[in-house]
């Protein structure tokens, strides 16, 4: 399946908490970095990623480091749906400096819960992602 974008843009700074004492950013804040996009995805739609005990957990990762973000920078997060399922979305994240240079990527297999267990992602959430 051809990826389709469904988030715009998500943007923030490297801060001093996010670096080690060289500068370079903690292999784990980009995972960070990646789910508040996600997050502020369902804000932007003023939605909650949360609902009527519906909600995402992660199953599995792929992740590529390729270079280092640094204390300062800014970085882009771009998130696109790779593959829709009826209990789960794959997603494809990728982050950017301003320049343009990719330093992280991801597949993530997202699974849809409700009440803990496995359950078709409701309405809702497909009319969210615009499937």
């Amino acid at each position: 399946m051809e990826m389709k974008k469904f988030m715009s843009d998500y943007s923030c700074r490297i801060y001093y908490e996010d670096v080690d004492a060289g500068g370079i950013c903690y292999h784990s804040k980009y995972l960070n970095f990646c789910e508040r996009a996600r997050s502020e995805f369902f804000f932007s739609q003023n939605a909650s990623p949360i609902q009527d005990d519906y909600h995402f957990v992660v199953k599995k990762i792929q992740a590529n480091f390729h270079h280092p973000a640094r204390f300062g920078e800014e970085i882009v997060i771009n998130t696109y749906i790779k593959e829709y399922k009826s209990v789960s979305i794959t997603l494809f994240q990728e982050i950017k400096n301003r320049d343009g240079l990719v330093l992280f990527d991801m597949d993530i297999l997202l699974v849809c819960l409700q009440s803990e267990k496995i359950a078709r992602i409701p309405t809702a959430f497909q009319e969210i992602f615009g499937v």
